[in-house]
């Protein structure tokens, strides 16, 4: 009689933050076998998490998983939710299991991080910078990339997690290094998104229809990988988010000025990527994908851009 070999057993990981990055990661560890513990604040986010178990409080979180996987706004959310009241810290010692390693795939303030990542050393937590480059569509795909931030050897350490996050990582540095190189490369990649939005406003006030500018675009040098991903919302004027919104990359923006800033580094187009992004924001845009920028080049020439499709 043969014998059954068990199958190995995945720890349980947690997941805060379930909004579409969250829920991406949430559904990936779930497809690998991890058993998923979510939080949101949100009620709705909570009820919406599909292949794992929501909890309703970062104490019943942290009593069930050593492992957590951070998909909060902001630095100032991933303060609160590691070391703030009722966050995973708090009465650590009277927890079981122990928070042993924290993964944060936010995109967040570099020196700010590298000081928790020191305090969290300091208590033999791992904390992983690991923001992804990509939309919440292409983090489910395992299609974005990871860049990692932290010591070599707690990344070692979570080398399978991070396989099962995302199969293809890049390490950037040390602690405050994945942050930096998030807020790099989404430079590079907000931009794309907002020439790609001026020049189809271009292209419509010479008469040039906005499917046709497409696929001038996509037939030329002029072509990107924002240019396919975010094209075809523009000509269809369909700005739901189901991949990324303006607010959150004006967030974004806010943090290359700052730390440009504090490096002497002028940057002027994001500068003025910002200032667009920020009068989207003020017209009640902040929620539309980032495609729905071209409806600010509309308000700019004095027209009303209209209601997004599906609004």
């Amino acid at each position: 009689m043969r014998r059954r070999i068990a199958e190995p057993v995945m720890e349980p990981v947690g997941v805060i933050g379930l909004g579409l990055v969250g829920k991406a990661l949430a559904g990936r560890l779930a497809a690998a076998g991890h058993q998923v513990i979510g939080f949101d604040l949100r009620l709705e986010a909570r009820a919406a998490l599909q292949g794992g178990q929501a909890v309703d409080s970062l104490a019943s979180l942290r009593a069930q998983v050593r492992q957590v996987v951070l998909a909060v706004f902001n630095t100032r959310d991933v303060l609160a939710v590691v070391e703030g009241p009722g966050g995973l810290l708090e009465a650590e010692s009277a927890v079981t299991p122990r928070i042993q390693t924290i993964i944060d795939c936010s995109t967040g303030d570099p020196p700010v991080l590298a000081a928790l990542a020191d305090r969290l050393a300091a208590q033999g937590i791992d904390f992983i910078e690991a923001p992804l480059s990509g939309s919440s569509e292409q983090i489910a795909a395992g299609e974005a990339t990871m860049l990692l931030g932290g010591a070599p050897e707690a990344i070692a350490r979570s080398a399978p997690l991070l396989e099962v996050l995302a199969p293809q990582r890049i390490v950037a540095g040390g602690a405050g290094f994945g942050a930096r190189a998030k807020l790099a490369t989404n430079l590079v990649l907000g931009l794309n998104r907002a020439v790609l939005a001026e020049g189809m406003a271009f292209a419509a006030s010479l008469g040039i229809e906005r499917a046709t500018f497409l696929k001038l675009v996509l037939a030329t040098p002029a072509r990107s990988d924002a240019a396919r991903a975010k094209g075809g919302m523009m000509v269809e004027q369909t700005f739901l988010p189901a991949q990324s919104r303006i607010r959150q990359h004006l967030k974004d923006v806010r943090l290359m000025l700052e730390q440009a800033g504090a490096a002497g580094q002028p940057l002027p187009l994001s500068q003025a990527h910002a200032e667009l992004m920020q009068a989207a924001v003020a017209a009640g845009d902040g929620d539309l994908d980032n495609a729905g920028l071209l409806r600010q080049w509309a308000r700019l020439a004095g027209a009303d851009p209209g209601p997004a499709a599906g609004d």
